[in-house]
């Protein structure tokens, strides 16, 4: 009934096997991967017909994480997985960002890859296990695809590198100071597709290094690969890839000029309606026959890119002016609004990002629910891209792939220099609305939310700035390494290579390539170029900053105090019915955690001091030999109670009142009299020996001829 087909190795702690042949069996692929005990079934389909007039590669790339796979029931009030979380966008992203280049040119048939995790140790990260579930299944579909790929990921401790880290390993990475850092790498048997990471401070040189042993380490995956298709691929897809040299030839002819003149334009505006004003010229005198022809759209665009390419490998010329390794100009500036906690306006050349950072106690943490449980995050980063940036009209929604992922890329560069959440006590949220856009918008969401989290008076370890560099690299193996992309640069090039980190190492570095022939000698200029840029930017970034922002008046001030475990369910109360009255009598927001860490929030510096001193008095000692201000509570005739610490009461004997002999205590003293006692110490009962004859009651100090005579 079934023909299965499955392979097996040994790589890194554990085994990977792919299995065919017996789930699934109607998809055009089905391959079901398994890493330990973490398994993810990818289903390949595809059109078998290109819909008319379709002008776009039409791939979708689906990840799903089903909470059985971990043995839980989600949350929520469905209790079903519902609308993608973060980590599977960005996981659909990871997938389809290394395959789409290696579909057969021209190809513009409909395909779906859906990767389903059905199982997770809680170990092994299913994100990888995808990445190689969906390729061994493109590979055996017959759909033209130039693979197969791996990917593996990789961690840095004590200088060396760590072939597929564990989950808990790369778990808050910030609050882990054996791991610097969390790579992703995906790449074909001869060269490297993508790169995605977060880092603390790496080198250059380290960087590049572990992008080199993370291709070394995908070699075996992408041999039992081909191993499985050897024995369960389908027939290829019979697809030609349409010819349509002659209609470029006529293209070129007819506009190449009026192209190359529209490319000359500095100003994007001016340059987008030449350039539209071009493509309409030579159509207007192009046949009914050839304006009819599917392939119009790609010959078009063929010539612009010719254009473009040419004059930026041949001339050094740029679209702008610029030299190859030179930034736009940056204009950096903070307060720029005057009720955030913290804000910034960050523009290079026609790229704006307007940047704010609002401070929040504990109660404004995520709370992520996720397959390897759940955890809660004090720093949170979201970019927005409306329409307007780009000067287009346009649906606005709820934040699409792109935006999550170009959230994400900014939050991975600037969470290696935040403050401890012991040292720093806050949530962070920094939100990036992009104003214009004609290059890297989220590497200005980078610049812009570290000036703005400065500007809010978070103590970062060090600004963080980041540049696009883009690749030209033609058929006879000339090239052209580009600083700071425009929009134009990134579309027609070969590579988007994002590198964000401080004036000491990179934080983040993220790489899309789009043909098949990056040397490892491309990447080392690569990197070398983005360090200037970023140097550059980073010293124009601290014109805007001339000193350390300060906490806005409309920001919440949080202290914290740690108290033994022990005392934890004392300060909480029956019900919560202690911690709701210090909130209530002070006005200051409480948290308390499992580890006794307190922290006590609100804008008003008094309501902080007073939550503090009823939680002190909760669960400290007093101290033998010291004075405190209490209150009478009972007067009796041997002497009166007063209530000095807490709720901790003790007896002052008639004989420590005054120093004299008096009749009764309600001589000198009545309930709710204000006074100070010296705590002498502790009966054989334990019960509190409190005197008062020693202290000034005016002042509270201890009279210094009593305090010999009185120790006892």
């Amino acid at each position: 009934m079934f023909n299965i087909s499955k392979k097996s190795m040994q790589w890194g702690e554990e085994t990977l096997t792919l299995e065919t042949g017996k789930v699934a069996r109607q998809a055009d692929g089905s391959v079901i991967a398994t890493l330990g005990e973490t398994s993810v079934m990818a289903n390949v389909t595809f059109a078998k017909e290109p819909k008319p007039g379709q002008d776009f590669f039409p791939l979708t790339v689906h990840y799903q994480e089903k909470y059985y796979a971990a043995g839980k029931v989600p949350g929520g009030f469905f209790k079903r997985e519902a609308r993608p979380t973060e980590k599977e966008t960005l996981t659909a992203r990871l997938i389809d960002r290394p395959i789409r280049p290696l579909f057969v040119s021209g190809f513009k048939h409909e395909v779906l890859v859906m990767c389903t995790v059905l199982s997770h140790d809680l170990v092994n990260d299913p994100d990888i296990v995808a990445m190689i579930a969906a390729s061994a299944a493109l590979t055996i579909s017959g759909v033209p695809f130039m693979g197969p790929i791996a990917g593996a990921r990789v961690g840095y401790e004590d200088g060396e590198y760590v072939l597929n880290p564990t989950v808990d390993d790369m778990q808050g990475l910030r609050n882990n100071p054996d791991q610097r850092l969390d790579l992703v790498v995906a790449g074909t048997k001869d060269a490297v597709m993508m790169v995605e990471s977060e880092a603390y401070e790496l080198t250059e040189d380290e960087m590049l290094g572990a992008v080199t042993f993370a291709h070394e380490q995908i070699q075996p995956v992408i041999d039992l690969i081909i191993s499985l298709a050897e024995d369960a691929a389908k027939e290829p897809f019979d697809f030609q890839p349409p010819d349509y040299s002659e209609l470029y030839g006529v293209v070129k002819g007819l506009g190449e000029a009026q192209m190359r003149d529209a490319y000359a334009i500095t100003d994007k505006q001016q340059r987008v309606a030449a350039v539209s004003a071009a493509k309409e010229a030579i159509k207007a005198q192009l046949s009914e026959e050839q304006l009819a022809d599917a392939n119009l759209g790609p010959a078009l665009k063929k010539l612009e890119s010719t254009v473009l390419r040419a004059d930026v490998v041949r001339n050094k010329r740029r679209i702008d002016g610029r030299a190859l390794d030179q930034v736009r100009p940056i204009v950096a500036e903070t307060k720029v609004l005057p009720r955030t906690h913290g804000s910034s306006l960050f523009t290079r050349g026609e790229t704006q990002g307007l940047v704010v950072t609002t401070l929040g106690t504990g109660d404004d943490e995520q709370i992520i629910d996720a397959l390897h449980g759940n955890s809660r995050s004090n720093f949170l980063l979201h970019y927005n891209f409306p329409p307007y940036s780009v000067g287009e009209v346009g649906r606005v929604g709820s934040p699409g792939r792109r935006e999550i992922g170009h959230g994400k890329l900014a939050w991975r560069a600037l969470q290696a220099v935040l403050p401890a959440a012991t040292d720093f006590p806050y949530t962070i949220r920094v939100v990036s609305e992009i104003t214009e856009s004609n290059g890297s918008s989220s590497m200005a969401s980078v610049c812009g939310g570290s000036l703005s989290m400065m500007d809010a008076g978070v103590p970062l370890k060090a600004p963080v700035a980041g540049v696009a560099m883009g690749l030209v690299l033609e058929d006879d193996g000339e090239y052209a390494v580009l600083t700071d992309i425009l929009g134009d640069e990134d579309h027609l090039g070969d590579m988007d290579f994002k590198v964000a980190g401080t004036e000491n190492g990179i934080t983040s570095l993220q790489m899309d390539i789009k043909v098949a022939g990056i040397t490892p000698e491309i990447m080392k200029q690569a990197l070398a170029q983005a360090k200037a840029g970023r140097l550059h930017i980073l010293e124009e970034m601290s014109k805007a900053l001339t000193e350390a922002g300060e906490f806005s008046v409309h920001a919440p001030r949080i202290e914290t105090m740690q108290i033994p475990t022990d005392k934890i369910r004392e300060v909480i109360g029956s019900g919560g019915k202690v911690i709701r009255e210090i909130v209530e009598v002070s006005g200051a927001k409480v948290d308390i955690n499992d580890e006794g860490i307190i922290k006590i929030a609100s804008a008003n510096g008094e309501a902080i001091q007073k939550a503090y001193d009823m939680i002190y008095s909760i669960v400290a000692e007093p101290e033998e030999g010291k004075v405190y201000k209490g209150k009478v509570v009972k007067i009796v005739d041997f002497g009166a109670f007063v209530n000095f610490f807490g709720k901790r009461d003790g007896l002052v004997h008639v004989s420590q009142i005054e120093n004299r002999r008096l009749n009764h205590p309600s001589d000198v003293l009545k309930e709710g009299q204000e006074v100070f006692v010296k705590l002498l110490g502790f009966d054989d009962r334990g019960k509190v020996r409190l005197a008062m004859k020693m202290v000034d009651q005016e002042t509270g100090e201890e009279s210094v001829g009593n305090k010999e005579e009185t120790a006892d």
